[in-house]
């Protein structure tokens, strides 16, 4: 029984600190917040043989560590907050009666962007969007 509350008590600290997270990086980070402007792609074809992506160099291999370390964290703030994300838009695709409009408003902001931490983001050739970008145009 003890085994038992243990693992409960774990798996609370862990969604605390993934919250804690997704919380101080949506608020404080600019990088990390959706923005309909320069969302360029850069393809491995047209990289520097300067740039971290080249797998040769030692500086890859650190950049590719630090962003495994990265993502682990900030992969799941991104699952929880995704998750979140669904069950409120179902909540809310429910309380209107099953107005889709609402519901895609909550579950494509937070399901989709990056969910993986890249050398490209690293090195600030990538914004990170921790919140996805709308399909539709903003209303203004």
């Amino acid at each position: 029984m003890s085994t038992n509350r243990f693992l409960r008590v774990q798996a609370w600290r862990v969604l605390l600190v993934g919250a804690i997270f997704c919380t101080v990086l949506v608020v404080t980070g600019e990088s990390v917040l959706a923005h309909g402007e320069d969302i360029s792609e850069t393809s491995p074809s047209q990289s520097s043989p300067s740039s971290p992506s080249n797998l040769a160099s030692p500086q890859a291999a650190g950049f590719q560590a630090a962003c495994w370390a990265l993502t682990i964290p900030y992969g799941a703030a991104k699952m929880a907050y995704a998750i979140g994300g669904g069950i409120v838009g179902g909540l809310a695709w429910a309380t209107t009666g099953g107005n889709m409009e609402v519901a895609k408003s909550i579950w494509i902001p937070s399901m989709t962007g990056d969910y993986i931490v890249q050398p490209q983001h690293l090195t600030g050739e990538k914004h990170l969007y921790f919140v996805g970008v709308s399909s539709e145009a903003p209303l203004s």
